[in-house]
């Protein structure tokens, strides 16, 4: 049976961040992801991990600015300096977290300046990010983005994803899949995860279009969850998706696959 994290940076919103590890716990989850913890003091974040019982299990590396419209910055020649830094800093919350997954958000690529030369920076960024990560007993994940959610994004199908973990050469270096983006850019996510499962380290879900919750779009959720445990996909799968209503109201498809009792 699939493993799933609540994704608190769109879950349990009616709620202040901290409050919502609480909600995600008496729902019944076991895990959460984070999109970017940085705004609360990291011993906070832990401390209600620990007084929870809940495992982080995955959270972004800085992004850059995101309030001003940036979405990753490891494509971007002239912040590689930045973007090092903030591999430090995500090591660093990761390490108090107990978190073994960090994904990079490649960036939207600017005007003026080649693909190429994006492509060669972001490789040499996620080839430094990897090391880093593998000293510190963390893995690192790329993940593709629809072009229709957020046009511009650099990396946006798991071909390409494939390919740029390949040129690196880097044994630490994995596939993030998220089921929403990939059918939005018309992958067939069953097919895809199975053909390449030794390369994906974590799964995130959200529902076609729309991105709400599972059951709500056109997604066969209940056989693709039963697809994960046939092809033998052991790994989390985070529900990263914006609640149509309440959190709690629509929740039941997670009903069938809750281990922990909800409160």
């Amino acid at each position: 049976m699939p493993r799933f994290a609540a994704n608190l940076s769109l879950l349990f919103s009616e709620n202040s961040f901290l409050d919502r590890f609480e909600q995600a716990a008496e729902a019944g989850f076991e895990a959460v992801e984070i999109q970017f913890p940085y705004e609360a003091p990291k011993e906070a974040i832990a401390e209600r991990l620990s007084r929870h019982d809940l495992t982080c299990v995955l959270h972004n590396l800085p992004p850059g600015d995101w309030e001003a419209g940036e979405r990753g910055i490891a494509i971007l020649p002239e912040r590689v300096s930045e973007f090092r830094d903030g591999v430090g800093r995500a090591i660093d919350y990761a390490t108090t977290l107990g978190c073994t997954r960090l994904n990079c958000l490649a960036g939207l690529a600017p005007e003026g300046i080649s693909r190429t030369r994006l492509r060669d920076t972001f490789l040499d960024n996620l080839t430094f990010a990897a090391a880093e990560l593998e000293r510190a007993g963390i893995r690192l994940v790329i993940e593709a983005i629809n072009t229709r959610d957020m046009p511009g994004f650099f990396l946006t199908g798991t071909a390409q994803a494939l390919d740029l973990i390949a040129e690196t050469g880097s044994a630490n270096l994995f596939v993030q899949y998220d089921v929403y983006h990939m059918r939005m850019m018309g992958e067939d996510p069953g097919a895809a995860i199975a053909a390449h499962l030794g390369q994906i380290s974590h799964i995130q879900v959200a529902d076609a279009p729309g991105r709400h919750e599972p059951g709500s779009g056109a997604i066969d959720f209940s056989s693709l969850f039963e697809w994960l445990d046939r092809i033998g996909y052991d790994g989390w799968v985070g529900a990263e998706y914006r609640p149509a209503a309440r959190t709690q109201d629509g929740l039941d498809w997670f009903a069938p696959y809750r281990t922990r009792p909800a409160a």
